[in-house]
């Protein structure tokens, strides 16, 4: 240093002394690392790359020519700035999936809610904070079947010096499960819509993206990670799957449950988890076994007589040392239709409700709605039995608009949306009896339930035997809200909710509701804005089993949705 200051011989102690005083000043008033807020650029460009699967090539939609896409990093506390450039002949927009988005829904992402999407040519930047959010979330197109293959994790660290609730892991995996077609998806979505009927399920499930060596073609295209004998890995596993419950386990191995939606649980272990499409689960796995290659696998959960995808994904564990040429053996999972497995593991998952990360569970209940779950058929003359399958919650049938919701309720635009979107179904019956094939009439149109900000709701979602019942994941935008109760039959009113958990109950963005049962969640509306909820079973979804939530503005001025920014699209 001595030597460095030497060179500059003008330089007299009363210079080094206003300079270092200067520096202290500057070290003074500067954040410290742990508390500045650092913005983390991404750029995504859409674009199409063509890619082989199941000795089949095609072009598929990518981010940056990859597939899954790139990770998303960032450390709780960060601003987030991702620009995403349009390059296909797809409309698109991205959604961070189970980022709050504080009064901030100009960044959510579904198209046609929050935003129009991104026209071809065209570019739009999402800016966003990290706020109170640690842990694993993830990315996907929001519109049309595109998220497919357009997805990827997002992946939030705590705070600088904030460890871990749970033993510090030897290093950390992302594992995105999804779904592959061999064929256009758009095409076979489209010929679906035309013709009323579901379109074609797909030819296999994958881990990373690749379906794993039990397909045809797919030596090559099985994702494999290496761990060392005696050391403990955080896998970060995401369902980035369109319609598909699934499935996931590790042959040989255990897997302790520490995170779900981003949200720390009572660790717990298992042999195979459920994850829902839209959810994501962190689990501890202690490498502790013989040295050799296990499989990974995954695989659908369908409880219902229903035609699904039930082909195994697998992906390779393999320890440090052992050749590629050891064929690993295979996980058992749980029978395909094991609800009995599903409903255990779930009452498992509990909030870590500790000092430091409570559960802030609302006990007084504002405002009370209890929505059906419905599948029917209406008239359709140019499908292929002369209907169409719909979707529909307490009868209503959700149709998008051509104006963004979020901006036709921030400048006031009138005739695109209602606020009358009942809190109830109009026709009580028998929910979970003897299907009911007759079609109640169901009613189509772009109808919003207004909550009043900062008021305690309680959500009852109640499945029918409507065509036939089914498990649903649903996904509340804006939102994570706490499971405080569930079960198997019609919800009852008068009885149920003295088993509710207020203690420790799950926090998270998605929850499954079981087939033939309901689902009771819990949340605070201290986010305003146009906020979706849907089923995250791309079919569903599509049919218009969805509806989204106005939440009025708070009396002060940061208690309402900001303004939004100057490149938002237009439609």
């Amino acid at each position: 240093m001595a030597a460095g200051l030497g060179g500059f011989g003008f330089m007299h102690n009363n210079v080094l002394t206003i300079l270092f005083c200067c520096m202290m000043i500057i070290g003074l008033i500067m954040p410290s690392p742990s508390e500045a807020s650092i913005i983390k650029k991404y750029k995504f460009d859409i674009q199409m790359k063509n890619v082989s699967r199941l000795c089949h090539a095609k072009p598929i939609v990518t981010v940056n020519g990859r597939y899954p896409g790139p990770t998303v990093y960032a450390r709780e506390g960060d601003r987030v700035q991702v620009t995403v450039t349009n390059h296909v002949q797809y409309n698109l927009s991205i959604h961070w999936h189970g980022l709050k988005q504080h009064r901030n829904g100009w960044a959510d992402g579904p198209a046609y809610i929050t935003q129009c999407p991104i026209q071809t040519g065209s570019s739009y930047t999402y800016d966003f904070n990290v706020t109170g959010q640690r842990g694993t979330l993830w990315w996907h197109a929001h519109i049309l079947w595109l998220r497919v293959t357009v997805h990827g994790a997002i992946v939030i660290m705590p705070k600088l010096g904030t460890p871990f609730p749970f033993p510090q892991p030897a290093r950390e995996f992302e594992i995105l499960l999804g779904e592959w077609w061999n064929n256009d998806v758009e095409e076979i979505e489209k010929q679906g819509t035309q013709r009323g009927l579901a379109p074609n399920i797909s030819d296999a499930h994958t881990i990373n993206g690749k379906p794993g060596p039990l397909f045809p073609c797919s030596e090559k295209h099985t994702y494999a990670m290496e761990v060392e004998q005696g050391k403990s890995y955080l896998l970060r596993i995401i369902n980035a799957a369109l319609n598909d419950e699934l499935f996931f386990a590790i042959a040989g191995h255990n897997m302790t449950v520490v995170e779900v939606d981003a949200v720390y649980t009572k660790p717990f272990t298992t042999n195979s988890i459920i994850i829902g499409p839209g959810q994501t689960t962190n689990v501890l796995v202690h490498a502790n076994n013989a040295p050799c290659r296990y499989f990974m696998a995954a695989r659908t959960f369908e409880d219902v007589p229903l035609t699904v995808d039930n082909k195994t994904a697998t992906a390779i564990l393999q320890y440090k040392g052992v050749p590629n040429t050891v064929i690993p053996s295979l996980p058992k999972l749980p029978a395909i239709n094991d609800s009995a497995f599903v409903l255990s593991y779930n009452k498992k998952l509990r909030s870590l409700n500790s000092d430091k990360y409570p559960a802030n569970v609302p006990l007084k209940v504002d405002r009370n709605l209890f929505y059906t779950i419905g599948l029917g058929m209406n008239p359709c003359p140019t499908c292929v039995n002369g209907t169409r399958l719909v979707a529909s919650l307490n009868n209503v049938s959700f149709v998008l608009p051509q104006t963004a919701l979020l901006q036709a309720h921030y400048f006031n635009l009138k005739g695109v949306f209602s606020t009358d979107f009942p809190d109830r179904p109009s026709k009580p019956f028998n929910y979970t009896g003897a299907p009911l094939k007759a079609n109640l009439a169901t009613l189509k149109g772009t109808r919003l339930s207004k909550i009043a900000f900062n008021s305690t709701v309680e959500l009852v979602l109640q499945d029918t035997n409507l065509l036939t019942v089914e498990s649903h994941p649903f996904h509340l935008h804006g939102y994570n809200f706490f499971v405080v109760g569930t079960g198997i039959g019609n919800f009852n009113a008068s009885k149920d909710p003295a088993n509710y958990n207020l203690v420790d109950p799950i926090e998270r963005n998605t929850v499954g509701v079981p087939t033939g049962g309901w689902v009771a969640i819990r949340f605070r509306a201290d986010n305003p804005g146009v906020w979706f909820m849907h089923c995250h079973l791309e079919l569903h979804t599509g049919w218009g089993l969805k509806m989204a939530f106005v939440v009025e503005d708070g009396p002060e001025k940061h208690q309402s949705v900001l303004p939004p920014p100057k490149d938002l699209p237009k439609c």
